[in-house]
């Protein structure tokens, strides 16, 4: 698709245009009718401001029912559109990615709770924007405000999920990106009395979001978490549908370490992981006869396959956590179910996550247009993937190239029971693939 990767639309900032944002709200109402309501909210990027009010704009203008909560979490959001009877959700969001970017996701109700938009509402939205028609914008007469009734919902939705339980003996750091979770996510915690250290909190409209700091940079987290003397610390990404992980000594814990910490508190038998799992949670699975679905890229692809295969938990590397019930990845509510699993267990971060012994894993990313992705399918560089591939055998490594669903990148990953070796491989093959590119 031209306009929708891997999780919605993502660009930079300045195309969401009001002519574009009229398009999407067009394509949608192709989709599902006129008399639809429409709930929106979003990040803390400046342009969230002025999409949200581009927004509002052109449902009013089309006649659509709407309602905006402003800034909240991604999670928050889904959960919340169909709680206060609407039926789609519109998120302004560009997750990790700068500032400088922008993007939309849409969630609708499905068979087994919310949904990201299917195909068929995709491919309608971006048939508007290809036949973008004039528009003439009605400005709203009054705009409405629902973000106190969302955190209200969202937060017993929390509480609820959790369950009675005191978290008065944690003393932990979170780090929320300067994005969405920062409206909310100190008072979460200390719902459950949690002692909390807060860093990156900033939740005013700006640049800040994920700028050294969140999910995508962990180092001033790892730096309070040791200062501090602090049991752990979480670090969420823009939006609020990512966690990682720092243990007492300052150890990074990923997506697949809470995956497999998580499945074997609940005593599940299966679950669904994307093909950039590293290859100690494959083992893990394995060694404890777990069935074990490998899904493309996205939580989105991950979410389906929960769905059809009736898997309670899957997710991402990065960070997505799928929990039992819930219909997408969730990082404040895999955070909180993280901290009853160490004062359950009465096991400290570090041990928890010694549940699988990760390989060694490189990652890297070369900048590329979206012509250049398409490049990966050409003959030369299979051949050249080939050659990198068989080099790997040596190492009882493995390799994955493919083109980034959100930003203009190719990213790059190699796993290895070497290290040096790994680290060596992935910086010859990009470079190769630059020069070819």
């Amino acid at each position: 698709m031209k306009y929708f990767g891997t999780d919605g639309i993502r660009q930079k900032a300045e195309k969401f245009t009001p002519d574009f944002l009229a398009s999407i709200i067009r394509g949608l109402i192709n989709y599902a009718g006129d008399d639809i309501k429409v709930l929106i909210g979003g990040d803390t990027r400046e342009s969230t401001e002025w999409i949200l009010a581009d927004l509002e704009t052109a449902l009013e203008t089309f006649g659509v029912e709407y309602g905006n909560v402003g800034v909240l979490p991604t999670p928050a959001i889904n959960y919340c559109f169909t709680k206060m009877g609407f039926d789609i959700a519109i998120d302004v969001t560009a997750s990790h990615n700068p500032y400088t970017d922008n993007g939309i996701k849409i969630f609708e109700h499905g068979k087994d709770g919310s949904q990201k938009l299917c195909q068929k509402g995709c491919n309608l939205i971006e048939k508007a924007i290809e036949e973008a028609q004039p528009y003439t914008p009605i400005p709203p007469s009054i705009r409405e405000n629902l973000h106190e009734e969302a955190v209200s919902i969202y937060k017993a939705h929390l509480i609820s999920y959790i369950g009675n339980i005191s978290f008065s003996n944690l003393h932990i750091g979170l780090d929320c990106a300067n994005g969405a979770t920062s409206a909310l996510n100190k008072t979460v915690f200390e719902e459950f009395d949690a002692t909390v250290e807060l860093i990156n909190a900033d939740q005013t409209y700006g640049t800040k979001i994920n700028y050294n700091c969140g999910s995508t940079h962990l180092e001033s987290l790892q730096k309070l978490v040791k200062n501090q003397n602090l049991d752990f610390g979480i670090a969420f990404d823009g939006d609020g549908d990512r966690v990682l992980m720092v243990d007492q000594n300052g150890q990074i814990v990923d997506g697949d370490q809470i995956i497999a910490v998580l499945a074997d508190f609940l005593n599940l038998k299966s679950v669904a992981v994307t093909v950039m799992a590293n290859q100690g949670i494959l083992d893990w699975a394995r060694d404890h006869r777990l069935t074990l679905e490998i899904t493309p890229v996205g939580d989105s692809n991950v979410a389906a396959a929960m769905r059809e295969k009736n898997i309670a938990i899957g997710g991402e590397q990065s960070g997505h956590i799928i929990l039992p019930g819930e219909a997408t990845g969730d990082g404040m509510l895999a955070a909180l179910l993280m901290c009853k699993v160490v004062l359950v267990t009465h096991k400290n971060l570090a041990e928890l996550a010694r549940t699988i012994t990760k390989f060694p894993q490189v990652n890297l990313s070369l900048e590329a247009s979206p012509t250049q992705k398409q490049h990966l399918k050409n003959p030369e560089i299979k051949n050249l993937l080939l050659e990198y591939e068989k080099k790997l055998q040596t190492t009882s490594g493995r390799l994955l190239v493919r083109p980034s669903g959100t930003e203009n990148l190719i990213r790059i990953t190699m796993w290895g029971k070497d290290k040096k070796e790994i680290t060596t491989l992935a910086n010859e093959l990009k470079n190769k693939l630059g020069e070819i590119l």
